[in-house]
């Protein structure tokens, strides 16, 4: 029954008297006689315009992580995870501007206009307009249709029941039809206003434009999943095509007068989406405390946990959509998200550190920490990290580790050559105290996992800097020891080449 209303409301529709209908895909888009179909049909044309981010895929709702089998710790929900071979997300990748396809979107417009399309729709929807009628304007109808929009048109009611039905996949489609529809819509104006009469260009623009954004309250309201993607790409779209209506040349007074109440309609439905924008990441916080982690972090194994990478790129989506309205958004709409940031990745450390505490065994728990934390670091960074320096953070949990999992292994031997003290050690035989622990401890961490390759490389040649060159340090004091465990399974270097396996999960 879903995917039937799915098809209904993607394949277009129309509203008469309160019942839908199907168009067909096939079907020339519903153009009356009068009107005629368009020269070339442009529908095709705009639905392959890609205007998603590839962070799209992200959850609103943390149900739809629920379930995931511990062995996906390490697979990012996201696509804009696959971005590098670390398996981390790029940050220079997620925080790019977004185009929204509004440079192909805007070559179709000029040739609707080139074509003479939209001026023949602006002169039928003038000529509509002069006559006595509560209908539904047919020259609006069809131009919706021709845009991939029609359904727009729909009682508001009916179609907030039907977003509530689709798919994520048809939800997805809905929102980039929209997209392109009213791109397209302020692109076509700003064209034909340099061939056409401008009044009747913004008559037709603020008609086209209203019933577009009429239906952003609803489709909000009706999404569960998915919600702050929904609203950042609409969120952007709006910005861009505000800022568009604001770059229209000079026109007359009565023109400009419709004009700027689109501007108006524009911003309010901007400052709105703002509003969305911020409250939906709210809740996501408030779903997070409400949200057990305790099975999944013992599950985790100390690996980056799902929640963090969730809350990571829906920072980045944040981040996205600033960077892409820098120069059309009202700064007061740029400083709420950023401040919906900053608020979110405040919370993010302060869970990290929350969350850790439930692991009973200290070497987990630092870890859980380093993995997370070095997983925030790399992505939240502006542009992707050269080398493989660590933040002042990942440092302190760094030795927090190598304390707690490597410290009892090193206290086995005695750091100088002291007579009296190694009488005593000699008596408990340290090399082979230095060995079973070793042993143990690397059995018991053989395959835990760090994801990044950069990290694992760093943590192993920390370990080695710490417990080889020690253990090499006091052979060197002790040549006679030296030489029985050069030729055996202990020496140094068959005791780091061991440690070159460690982590790989």
């Amino acid at each position: 029954m879903a995917d039937h209303l799915s098809r209904v409301l993607l394949q277009g529709s129309s509203s008469t008297e309160g019942q839908l209908a199907s168009v067909p895909e096939e079907s020339t888009t519903g153009f009356t006689d009068a009107l005629g179909p368009p020269p070339n049909s442009y529908r095709d044309s705009i639905r392959s315009v890609g205007v998603v981010c590839p962070e799209w895929c992200i959850r609103s709702r943390l149900s739809s992580q629920s379930g995931q089998s511990g062995s996906n710790y390490d697979s990012s929900s996201s696509v804009a995870s696959r971005s590098n071979n670390s398996g981390y997300s790029s940050g220079s990748a997620s925080v790019g501007r977004a185009g929204l396809g509004t440079s192909e979107l805007t070559k179709i417009a000029h040739r609707m206009v080139s074509d003479g399309y939209t001026q023949r729709m602006v002169r039928a929807f003038h000529i509509t307009s002069l006559m006595e009628t509560i209908a539904p304007d047919p020259t609006l109808k069809n131009w919706f249709v021709e845009l991939d929009v029609d359904w727009v048109l729909q009682l508001r009611l009916q179609l907030r029941l039907r977003l509530q039905k689709v798919t994520a996949y048809w939800r997805q489609q809905l929102v980039q039809k929209w997209i392109r529809g009213l791109t397209i819509i302020v692109a076509s104006i700003k064209e034909v206003m340099l061939v056409h009469e401008a009044l009747a260009v913004a008559r037709f623009g603020k008609a086209s434009i209203s019933a577009m954004l009429v239906v952003v309250d609803t489709m909000l309201k009706g999404i569960e999943e998915d919600k702050l993607q929904v609203a950042l790409h609409m969120y952007m779209c709006v910005s861009s095509t505000s800022y568009m209506i604001m770059m229209m040349p000079a026109v007359s007074l009565e023109a400009q007068h419709i004009f700027d109440e689109i501007s108006v309609l524009l911003k309010t439905e901007e400052n709105g989406l703002t509003q969305a924008i911020s409250s939906t990441m709210m809740d996501i916080r408030s779903n997070y405390c409400d949200n057990p982690w305790t099975i999944e972090i013992a599950r985790s194994g100390g690996r980056v946990h799902r929640n963090i990478r969730f809350l990571v790129h829906c920072i980045l989506s944040m981040r996205k959509a600033c960077a892409s309205t820098l120069n059309s958004a009202q700064s007061q709409n740029t400083v709420k998200i950023c401040d919906a940031i900053d608020e979110t990745i405040d919370y993010l450390k302060d869970q990290l550190l929350r969350k850790s505490e439930w692991f009973l065994d200290p070497r987990l728990r630092s870890m859980f920490l380093l993995n997370n934390s070095y997983f925030v670091a790399q992505v939240m960074s502006h542009s992707h990290p050269s080398g493989t320096k660590l933040t002042p953070e990942c440092e302190k949990y760094m030795d927090f580790y190598l304390h707690f999992s490597w410290g009892h292994v090193l206290s086995c031997i005695p750091k100088s050559k002291f007579p009296g003290l190694l009488r005593c050690w000699i008596n408990t035989s340290p090399l082979a105290k230095f060995e079973s622990a070793f042993h143990k401890t690397y059995q018991t961490q053989k395959f835990w996992k760090v994801p990044d390759p950069q990290l694992r490389d760093v943590l192993r040649r920390a370990i080695i800097k710490r417990v080889i060159s020690g253990y090499r340090d006091y052979l060197k004091e002790h040549p006679e020891q030296a030489e029985q465990v050069s030729r055996g399974s202990s020496s140094p270097e068959v005791l780091e080449e061991m440690l070159g396996d460690l982590f790989e999960g």
